[in-house]
């Protein structure tokens, strides 16, 4: 399988983001929010291990932390960065476990087999290559009946920037993002029980071009295709791209469209099929899945 993120770009891009990252996060913070509402599906159960995945400076381990205050909390990012600024921002209480950080990809987690009560993962799947060996390695460590909890960007992410860069560059600047359907089959490949999809789509406005550009640099959210121009965008394709933006202006600002999808599940009992080293699986139709809109 092609490789079509470069992962060093990836952690490269967060870590310099790491500083910037907080402030300028705004719907990451709100998709993390809703995200968060969906421990509520866990009821009165209280987890004894919860992986904070793709955790950036940490505030959903911290928000977990403080509802279940004896569990072990584990913080985990591709950018080292990241987790020292989850460090200075999490606070010592004397009642709560402190928040374990480990510095790693998404791709390999270096957890035991049935080692995770939850497995939060907000925003971070939209730069994985393969979905189902992703998935496949969540229900690795998940116990039976332990809760995924997943958000990431779906195709009409950033559709406004990707058809303006096309008019200008033979290049690719934004990256693919998998559909909910694409989502949803990975998750039901992996034999995950009871899946839920969701989907919000956010359209936020800026003043031009580079004010974009710079929002995405302070989340780091920039290019990291492995496909991607090796030199400089260059000031005349930049230039082409931001005329050829200017055509969606609405109301004197440029529209961003994010499109998020999330997804609930639960970890199968032992035995499960799955589709891993070979083995075929019963394929069941995505629209068998239920979807909730808002």
């Amino acid at each position: 399988m092609s490789k079509v993120f470069d992962p060093r770009q990836v952690r490269r891009a967060f870590s310099r983001a790491s500083s910037s990252y907080d402030a300028a996060a705004a719907l990451q913070h709100e998709v993390e929010s809703r995200l968060l509402e969906s421990l509520d599906y866990l009821e009165d159960r209280v987890p004894d291990t919860i992986l904070d995945l793709g955790c950036g400076p940490g505030h959903a381990a911290a928000a977990m932390r403080k509802r279940w205050p004896r569990a072990r909390v584990v913080a985990m990012d591709i950018a080292l960065p990241m987790l020292q600024q989850a460090r200075r921002r999490s606070s010592w209480n004397p009642l709560h476990k402190p928040i374990d950080r480990i510095n790693a990809d998404a791709r390999a987690l270096p957890l035991a087999d049935d080692s995770v009560d939850v497995l939060f993962c907000n925003l971070c799947m939209q730069w994985v290559d393969d979905l189902p060996a992703a998935f496949a390695g969540f229900r690795r460590v998940l116990k039976p009946g332990g809760l995924l909890l997943v958000s990431t960007f779906g195709p009409d992410t950033l559709q406004e920037l990707r058809e303006a860069f096309a008019a200008a560059d033979s290049a690719p600047h934004v990256s693919p993002f998998a559909s909910i359907a694409q989502f949803g089959d990975a998750l039901m490949h992996a034999g995950f029980h009871d899946p839920v999809l969701d989907r919000d789509v956010f359209v936020h406005g800026h003043d031009d071009l580079p004010a974009l550009m710079h929002e995405l640099r302070a989340i780091g959210a920039t290019n990291a295709l492995a496909s991607r121009r090796p030199t400089l965008t260059g000031k005349a394709r930049f230039a082409a791209a931001a005329s050829a933006y200017e055509h969606e202006r609405r109301d004197g600002r440029l529209p961003v469209t994010w499109e998020v999808i999330y997804a609930q599940a639960w970890g199968p009992q032992p035995g499960a099929p799955i589709r891993e080293g070979g083995f075929d699986v019963t394929s069941i139709p995505v629209s068998k899945i239920p979807i909730r809109r808002r």
